[in-house]
């Protein structure tokens, strides 16, 4: 017998990311263009790389998107490990971009061109505030969902780079040292890479269905064996449906019978509480039958 318990998910942030792809398609082709203008390289690995998160920022969309799909008769769980394809995926490309960039400066260090500072400084500052704008679309859901969470690191990421550009472009008006454009992309790109590194990791555990941050496996095992009539555990799983969704499968062993829907339904309540597990299903054994199935905690058969 089983239990299950479902709880719908967050927002899509479907305007969020209309309206923040279109402001930073434009915004690309403009940095871009006076990026080539100013011969800056930070200003044109940043349109590169606002480019790139433009392409993540797709990619989260329509991951959210899939998300939501009904279940159907060939996925019976939906598509809701789409947002955890797109959560990595971002990663990766976040990744990709900073691992060029970082190739780029430290040629550009060793010869580094003259450039037009106050361009540089202006359009930089234009994209401290567009991306400073987009980052704050997603920041109610970073903490919740880890596609959104990918999305606005992205964007916050941006902003950030933008700004040492700004303070870059600042100091060589001042100094007209030129190698402080290049070195400021190498400095950001290794603050972008630390702060990308978890959600890369973190995105790659689930997708190898790795037991989600927010639970310790063994205390969940420690609330089913307080449980009330409750003599063993076994078959205990738990996995990432989604990047906001949580499974857990458990055999009860309750040799003194079945003890109800209202048992049931505290053990999902709890669940859930202590948790954030949304999708429960919880089978009672009178005998405690091995179905052949593997002991994540190791052989808790008595």
């Amino acid at each position: 017998m089983s239990e299950h318990s479902h709880h719908h998910g967050p927002a899509t942030f479907s305007r969020a990311f209309a309206f923040g792809i279109a402001l930073n398609t434009g915004f690309v082709a403009v940095e871009a263009f006076y990026g080539w203008r100013a011969d800056s390289l930070a200003l044109v690995a940043d349109a590169g790389h606002n480019l790139a998160d433009v392409a993540g920022l797709l990619l989260a969309w329509v991951a959210t998107l899939a998300a939501g799909r009904q279940p159907d008769h060939r996925h019976t769980y939906g598509w809701q490990r789409a947002s955890i394809l797109a959560a990595f995926a971002n990663a990766v490309l976040l990744l990709v971009a900073m691992g060029s960039l970082l190739w780029e400066a430290f040629h550009r260090l060793q010869s580094p061109p003259a450039a037009d500072g106050m361009t540089i400084v202006v359009i930089a500052a234009i994209g401290v505030v567009v991306n400073g704008v987009t980052a704050a679309l997603f920041m109610s859901g970073r903490k919740s969902d880890m596609n959104i969470r990918g999305a606005f690191l992205h964007m916050a990421a941006d902003a950030l780079v933008s700004l040492g550009v700004v303070a870059a472009g600042t100091m060589y008006l001042l100094t007209g040292w030129t190698w402080l454009d290049p070195a400021t992309s190498i400095a950001i790109a290794l603050v972008i890479i630390a702060g990308t590194w978890g959600l890369f990791r973190g995105s790659l555990h689930l997708l190898f269905d790795g037991v989600p941050e927010s639970v310790v496996l063994a205390e969940v095992d420690e609330l089913l064996r307080a449980l009330p009539g409750v003599e063993d555990v076994h078959d205990l799983h738990v996995w990432a449906m989604s990047t906001t969704g949580i499974a857990l499968t458990a055999h009860l062993v309750m040799p003194d019978g079945h003890p109800g829907d209202a048992f049931l339904e505290r053990i999902a309540h709890e669940l859930h509480q202590q948790f954030h597990i949304t999708h429960p299903t919880i089978q009672i054994e009178l005998d405690g039958l091995d179905h052949g199935c593997a002991h994540p905690l190791g052989d808790t058969k008595t």
